[in-house]
């Protein structure tokens, strides 16, 4: 099969969902239950996370520590996002969270494109597209974000869904950053749309937002998560 038959496989899909629901007040983490974890979801409010020990983790019951060979040099790559209008993310993803675009293939026979974002220098990215390419697809952590021709027109498209309205499903991408209230400060001024902030509810310190189709992404800074663990 080729590239782009295989890229078509797995992304042209539109897979069309109604809009997500209200947003309810349950949840001890962020009055909303979209995605309540057990350790927070407590009626005395939440308790700080147990985790096992480092011996644990090799024991733990399913995981295998003896890897197979073959998986030796493989990495986590991307996550990908349908997105509805590639202009209004592309300007979410690099000017507001900072990313850069490190590169964007066209299938114009299947009327999509494919834009890789990440944290990586824009100058070490390749002139040759080739070279591109296959240097793109060796970056860890990258965000695709899949556009079908013609939704950011489409007055009747309704968009996509994020996975955190009935039935639920996928949850998040997680954004670490130095400083969460100044990184939410920031934010707020961009005019970001908060599902929590970063004093809601009763676990401080992290926050939720949403980019402009909806899926969101959790702000927490690294330093202050030693908090939640006892």
């Amino acid at each position: 099969m080729s590239f782009a038959l295989q890229r078509v496989c797995a992304f042209a899909n539109r897979s069309v969902y109604a809009s997500p629901r209200s947003l309810r007040t349950s949840c001890p983490l962020l009055h909303t239950r979209p995605f309540c974890a057990p350790c927070f979801h407590h009626p005395s409010g939440p308790r700080a996370m147990t985790t096992t020990s480092k011996t644990e983790l090799e024991t733990f019951p399913g995981v295998t520590t003896t890897k197979d060979p073959a998986t030796k040099d493989y990495i986590f790559q991307q996550t990908m996002y349908r997105i509805k209008d590639p202009k209004r993310s592309l300007d979410f993803y690099t000017r507001i969270i900072g990313m850069n675009l490190l590169t964007k293939l066209d299938f114009e026979e299947m009327k999509f494109s494919l834009y890789f974002l990440g944290f990586e220098d824009i100058a070490n990215i390749p002139e040759e597209p080739a070279d591109r390419t296959e240097w793109m697809f060796a970056r860890p952590a990258t965000l695709e974000l899949t556009h079908n021709w013609g939704t950011e027109s489409d007055d009747s498209f309704p968009g996509y869904h994020s996975g955190n309205a009935d039935p639920k499903g996928y949850g998040h991408i997680g954004l670490a950053v130095p400083d969460v209230d100044a990184a939410c400060a920031r934010f707020e001024a961009e005019g970001v749309e908060f599902v929590k902030r970063p004093n809601d509810g009763k676990m401080k310190g992290i926050a939720f937002i949403k980019d402009p189709d909806g899926y969101w992404i959790e702000i927490f800074s690294p330093r202050e998560t030693r908090k939640f663990v006892k």
